[in-house]
């Protein structure tokens, strides 16, 4: 079943290559869905619960050899499941479709609307990007849950992006309105995710390993879906399960960075400065003896789901090609070289001669200087669009791999070399919309957004650029005739 609304491209001169765009699309949502990932990763064998390379003892037998984790006392061992992310609710039906009742019970916060049907797992639903309160309520019905472990027990973290935001325990003397200014501050200085989360695991208890302290003695096993350019553990949704590498030092930076010490509310502030004078203990460092008995895996990253793209292009005729999944910097400037691409393809046959499909994928950042609606993706497609502004056989698609781009409905959008004249049909110029970070009325006005609504994963943003051959060139016609 498609991911993606019918109606996408019915006003794009681009809706000829529709079906293959869309098949090349939905290969790389596939290729990363959280049920089939997990699965991937992990699986019963007897009374053990096998892991990646590990095996961990789940009693009711006569254990599992030498080599599994557990008591191997035969008792049935005690499984709980805690984490949270936009994928992580996926995750979940996972886990319980693989252990069944011997699960024995869960917390796993999720962004509204993505949900999945679970029976022994609570999936609580809180607010992404910003959090609520239910937000710190299932951090809560977490840790209350972890205070019950032993040593001979089992807990399964499935970790998400989106989990920073979903996941939080404020500090003492922090509250949620504080952390809500914080995070606003920041998404709208420019700052990059991983910034984001150096500052954020200094100013909550359950992030930069402070979800496996929660959880020790416990083996303790997470399973990670990553949303962070080159996959670094400690950045993921703020590395809830692996030591942390930042410093209450580098927290204090990011601010400084942007300027934006006295914009920040003051306990987090005043947090921050007083652990950099070393007057508050610094997050869990490589080498604690707490992560002893604590593994993590990654099941599934934005490289995989741009392979999938990449050999689904190829099996349709393309020439295809992986540029890189380490993009990031402005949205705007990202736009400009993909158009550069795509323009050199149709131009020179390089690197790719047409017809051409070349996949990109990472994050990139949208300094906030209007007060229009949009997300990144959104942006890179205008931006692209203008750039793009009269060349035939040409187009970009830049994708929130989760479905939601920013503060709104959309996935992203498709655009091509005649988006920007259908909008002067309209009377509306590209130009102006762009300068106020107003993406989002234009790309519907012309339709080129793409809706697919929740679509339970997220590894990313993937960006493609299309170079198209022996096509005449589309003639563009008002919306009225």
């Amino acid at each position: 079943m498609s991911h993606f609304n019918p109606g996408w491209l019915a006003r794009s001169p681009s809706r000829r290559y529709k079906s293959q765009i869309e098949a090349i699309l939905e290969a790389a949502l596939d290729a990363v869905d959280p049920v089939n990932a997990v699965k991937r990763h992990m699986r019963v064998e007897g009374d053990a619960l096998v892991v990646g390379e590990q095996r961990y003892d789940l009693g009711g037998g006569s254990g599992s050899g030498s080599e599994s984790h557990g008591s191997g006392s035969g008792r049935p061992r005690r499984v709980f499941v805690v984490g949270a992310g936009k994928a992580s609710g996926a995750m979940a039906r996972a886990v319980e479709e693989l252990l069944g009742d011997r699960v024995t019970a869960g917390v796993v916060n999720v962004k509204y609307g993505y949900t999945a049907e679970t029976r022994r797992i609570e999936l609580i639903e809180a607010g992404h990007p910003l959090p609520d309160e239910n937000s710190i309520a299932g951090a809560r019905r977490m840790a209350a849950l972890l205070r019950t472990v032993t040593a001979d027990d089992l807990v399964i973290g499935l970790i998400s992006g989106g989990g920073s935001a979903l996941l939080i325990l404020p500090a003492e003397g922090i509250t949620l309105a504080d952390m809500e200014q914080f995070t606003d501050v920041l998404l709208r200085s420019g700052a990059t995710i991983n910034e984001l989360n150096t500052v954020r695991k200094h100013l909550d208890l359950v992030k930069g390993g402070g979800l496996a302290r929660l959880a020790f003695p416990a083996t303790f096993v997470a399973l990670v879906l990553s949303d962070v350019v080159g996959n670094p553990l400690d950045v993921i949704a703020s590395g809830p399960t692996v030591p942390d590498t930042t410093t209450f030092a580098e927290a204090w930076a990011v601010l400084e960075r942007y300027g934006i010490v006295d914009d920040v509310p003051r306990p987090i502030a005043d947090r921050l400065r007083r652990g950099t004078a070393g007057q508050i203990p610094d997050t869990p460092k490589p080498g604690d003896p707490l992560f002893a008995n604590v593994a993590t895996l990654i099941v599934a990253s934005n490289a995989v789901a741009a392979q999938a793209a990449v050999a689904t292009a190829q099996a349709l005729g393309y020439h295809a090609l992986l540029l890189s999944t380490y993009i990031e910097g402005e949205a705007r400037e990202v736009a400009k070289v993909a158009a550069a691409i795509a323009k050199e393809v149709v131009h020179s046959g390089r690197p790719l001669a047409p017809p051409a499909c070349l996949v990109a994928g990472g994050e990139t950042t949208v300094t906030v200087r209007g007060s229009g609606k949009g997300g990144r993706n959104q942006e890179v497609a205008l931006a692209a669009a203008l750039a793009l502004d009269g060349w035939s056989n040409v187009a970009i698609v830049a994708l929130a791999t989760d479905g939601g781009d920013g503060p709104t409905d959309a996935a992203g959008a498709l655009v091509d070399g005649t988006t920007v004249q259908r909008g002067r049909l309209q009377g509306l110029e590209a130009r102006d919309f762009l300068d106020r970070n107003d993406a989002y009325p234009f790309l519907r006005a012309v339709g080129d957004l793409l809706i697919t609504g929740p679509t339970n994963t997220n590894v990313n943003d993937l960006l493609f650029v299309f170079g198209f051959s022996n096509v005449p060139t589309a003639s563009v016609r008002s919306p009225t005739g």
